[in-house]
């Protein structure tokens, strides 16, 4: 049997993360390299996330703080678009 090493680049965009809430009243920024994103809030909490490719151009974040609080979206090449807990919608952009 043949094996391959997994390539060592992603399609993951390395970046600074700039999230605002819909609604106002709130925001996240941050910094991701390849798959790991760290982002922190208005309040200086601290949110550690991945980036998963899906395919086509469409990759899905996960993030979660030290509180057990998370939110979850996808991205396109229009922005990025998380939910929250509560509904709350976040649009974003890697700068």
């Amino acid at each position: 049997m043949i094996y391959r090493r997994k390539q060592g680049s992603t399609s993951v965009p390395s970046g600074y993360y700039r999230f605002e809430n819909v609604r106002g009243g709130g925001t996240l920024f941050g910094f991701g390299t390849g798959e790991f994103v760290r982002l922190r809030d208005e309040y200086g909490a601290e949110w550690n996330g991945t980036a998963e490719p899906q395919g086509d151009n469409v990759i899905r974040y996960r993030f979660s703080n030290q509180h057990g609080k998370t939110i979850s979206g996808m991205s396109d090449s229009c922005g990025i678009l998380l939910r929250d807990e509560r509904g709350n919608a976040w649009r974003g952009f890697i700068e």
